[in-house]
């Protein structure tokens, strides 16, 4: 097979259905990449949202909004804290979105997401099986990072942190909000996969690899899903942290609803949308990066198969 421009049409396959000989290491590299690149960069804007959504901080941890937070955040503690935890969503964000696009791919292919036409329920339903395995392992090295994100945290390092957080509060303490986790990422990568097919078809019909319609799609549904999402978000970061509340009842808080009837008390239903704009903020750049680092590293493999034998 010859080569090609790649924002010419392929006539033996469509691009946004993998070759036949595209394996599951290219995928998962492919996903890998992408996943390193999306909360790498966006990291000090998580941080953040994390800190506007803990209830009940240490002292000196109250914030009033982003720019407040991020001020403060500098001067009191110095710029380089908004990267404590960084380590551990690096260690942890390969491997999980290795998984989470592997599962995708085969998810949407057993669905005939890869046939001629569009198939929105195809790119649905594969983002939805992708957050549920790739959460599992997921889990525990988000709660690391939220620990070490909050106001006050004295973890010397990931290590450190899980130690301390497996001996005080036991094992379960890294999936406690697990099914709150999923009961938002399911929703989330739902929407944020069919929302991507929807604008991708609509701005670029051809199928055709272009990274900034890419990166433009991808930057649009992941705002859209985020904001959608948010309250979700705000309960697993309670319990994510929850260890570290000054609050018995925070403390000890053991679900969803537990943590929502929290929430509603402290804040009433505002406190369910606390952190929504740097969680905005945060997920159309970094999903914009991972869609384009996904496309980028898939065509990269799919080029290279261009003059193997099918």
């Amino acid at each position: 097979m010859a080569s090609h421009d790649p924002l010419v049409p392929v006539e033996d396959y469509d691009y946004e259905a993998l070759p036949p000989n595209f394996t599951l290491l290219e995928n998962c590299l492919a996903g890998a990449f992408a996943g390193i690149m999306e909360h790498s960069v966006m990291y000090p804007v998580d941080l953040l949202k994390t800190r506007l959504q803990v209830l009940k901080p240490a002292e000196g941890g109250l914030y009033t909004g982003m720019q407040q937070a991020f001020w403060r955040i500098g001067r009191v503690e110095g710029y380089r804290s908004m990267w404590r935890g960084v380590s551990s969503v690096i260690v942890g964000a390969g491997p999980a979105h290795a998984l989470y696009f592997a599962t995708f791919e085969a998810v949407k292919h057993a669905m005939g997401g890869n046939n001629a036409g569009y198939h929105p329920l195809a790119q649905g339903a594969g983002g939805a099986a992708a957050t549920v395995i790739s959460d599992a392992f997921m889990n525990p090295f988000d709660v690391i990072k939220q620990r070490m994100q909050v106001h006050g945290s004295t973890y010397r390092g990931i290590l450190d942190c899980t130690r301390t957080v497996y001996r005080n509060e036991g094992f379960k303490a890294f999936f406690v909000s697990y099914p709150t986790t999923l009961s938002m990422t399911v929703p989330f990568t739902g929407l944020q996969f069919a929302a991507y097919g929807s604008i991708s078809q609509f701005i670029n019909p051809t199928r055709q690899y272009n990274p900034t319609l890419h990166g433009l799609a991808g930057g649009l549904a992941g705002g859209f899903a985020a904001a959608l999402t948010t309250p979700l978000d705000v309960i697993k970061t309670l319990l994510q942290t929850r260890g570290m509340s000054r609050d018995p009842e925070l403390r000890h808080a053991k679900g969803m609803l537990a943590a929502a009837r929290i929430i509603k008390r402290e804040h009433g239903y505002g406190g369910f949308f606390r952190g929504l704009r740097p969680r905005v903020v945060t997920a159309v750049p970094s999903s914009a990066i991972c869609w384009a680092s996904y496309e980028l590293a898939k065509n990269y493999f799919i080029r290279n198969h261009e003059n193997d034998p099918l």
